[in-house]
């Protein structure tokens, strides 16, 4: 890692007091909206919001279907913070700077990430608008050591080896099938693994068998990076896909995927990400002594 892609602590508090200094909202629990998902950010109560091109020490978001925009405010009662959009290793990005809100949101007091993504379905039971809650990730990038934990660890985060066997807390796991259930969407939730690759290219069929073979049930080109840092950070961890299409894995197959098609399932689904998302941090302890209350 080169010298300035490294962040100083002092990076870090600088933004939150600067946040802190601009809103009173005090978040326990933050949420990341993957492409097309920042619906969930429009359900906070008495909402406070900022671009991140005001924020100091935050990237700005290139992506389309990501606004840019950090959010605060209030759901089901609970003071949460939403990122409008996140940052992605193929925009340029050192991880260290992909990872930057998570490190500041556990300096603003956040015990709870919630992360979605858009992703590709390799699973030969998923369909095309499948909601994936995130039982584990693979992350392909850090088997190379591309890793936001790389260069010199600050102890005040969190330990210079982290474990991630239970990277995805499992009582909120738990919760999220149970409300579920009573919502009436469960014919099109499953459970999988996720697996981030690098991007920004969609993956070729020899690659897309190699990650079926791997045991990976949707595959996309984010989430890995925060989830780690969370962890690093001692905060617990629920993540949600949704399935925006499926990665073709065989060669006489004339499908082609593309961002707008990720981006109109992102839409046609958003309200029920939003529902269950809203019903989860409602039911939750945000003390993280147990998951309901």
């Amino acid at each position: 890692m080169h010298k300035k892609d490294m962040v100083s602590y002092g990076d870090y508090q600088r933004t939150a007091e600067w946040i802190l200094s601009h809103t009173k909202h005090q978040p326990k629990v933050a949420i990341i909206c993957g492409s097309g998902l920042g619906l969930l950010a429009d359900g906070l109560q008495n909402p406070d919001s900022f671009p991140y091109s005001d924020i100091p020490g935050f990237p700005e978001s290139t992506v389309p279907g990501h606004a840019g925009r950090l959010v605060f405010g209030e759901l089901k009662g609970k003071t949460c913070v939403c990122m409008q959009g996140r940052f992605h290793m193929y925009e340029g990005h050192p991880l260290c700077k992909v990872t930057f809100p998570v490190r500041v949101f556990k300096l603003l007091g956040v015990e709870t990430l919630i992360v979605t993504n858009a992703a590709g379905s390799l699973a030969d039971s998923y369909n095309t608008g499948d909601i994936m809650i995130i039982r584990d990730h693979i992350n392909i990038p850090g088997f190379s050591s591309i890793s936001p934990l790389c260069g010199p660890n600050d102890e005040r985060f969190g330990p210079r080896f982290p474990a991630m066997s239970s990277a995805y807390d499992k009582d909120l796991y738990r919760l999220a099938l149970e409300i579920c259930k009573s919502l009436g969407i469960s014919h099109f939730v499953r459970e999988g693994v996720y697996c981030m690759v690098g991007g920004p290219n969609f993956e070729t069929i020899a690659e897309a068998r190699l990650l079926h073979k791997l045991g990976v049930d949707a595959v996309g080109m984010s989430t890995a990076p925060e989830v780690l840092v969370a962890n690093h950070c001692g905060m617990r961890v629920f993540g949600l896909s949704l399935i925006t299409n499926r990665v073709v894995k065989d060669y006489e197959d004339k499908e082609a995927v593309n961002h707008e098609g990720v981006l109109g399932v992102s839409n046609m689904r958003s309200q029920t990400l939003q529902m269950l998302v809203t019903e989860l941090v409602g039911l939750m302890d945000v003390n993280n002594n147990n998951s309901s209350e």
